[in-house]
């Protein structure tokens, strides 16, 4: 029983080092407009994802660069003795969640006032490479 725990625990330590994780909160874009351009990489290798980022006209894409490149840096901060060129990292697993909401007033005619939802969000990906 003992050596079955043990097995078990180093397969969960090897699984553990193949993936990174990247957090990026509180972003001001609205997650709708987040997810559209996290939909593009999604399962994605990381090089790929990179050109498809940096080649894109929308806001969020910049943002989200700039997080795959912190994640690969996470990656290879794990794998010091790997070479990430012969590695194939892959864009595993992109959420894009809800963050805070800034509420304000617009003035509207006849002394009404509408409200104005500013929507940030949270972005977490996991870059993987053991497949």
């Amino acid at each position: 029983m003992g050596a079955r725990k043990r097995l078990r625990a180093e397969k969960l330590k090897a699984d553990k080092k193949t993936i990174a994780i990247a957090q990026l909160k509180k972003s001001p874009i609205s997650p709708r407009k987040m997810r559209l351009a996290a939909d593009l990489i999604r399962g994605v290798e990381v090089n790929k994802a990179l050109n498809i980022l940096q080649f894109s006209n929308k806001d969020a894409a910049k943002s989200l660069e700039k997080l795959l490149r912190s994640a690969i840096a996470n990656w290879e901060q794990k794998n010091e003795e790997a070479d990430i060129t012969e590695e194939n990292l892959i864009v595993s697993k992109i959420e894009v969640g809800g963050g805070a909401m800034l509420k304000r007033i617009q003035p509207a005619p006849q002394g009404r006032a509408h409200r104005i939802r500013k929507r940030s969000n949270h972005v977490t990906i996991i870059v993987d490479g053991s497949k």
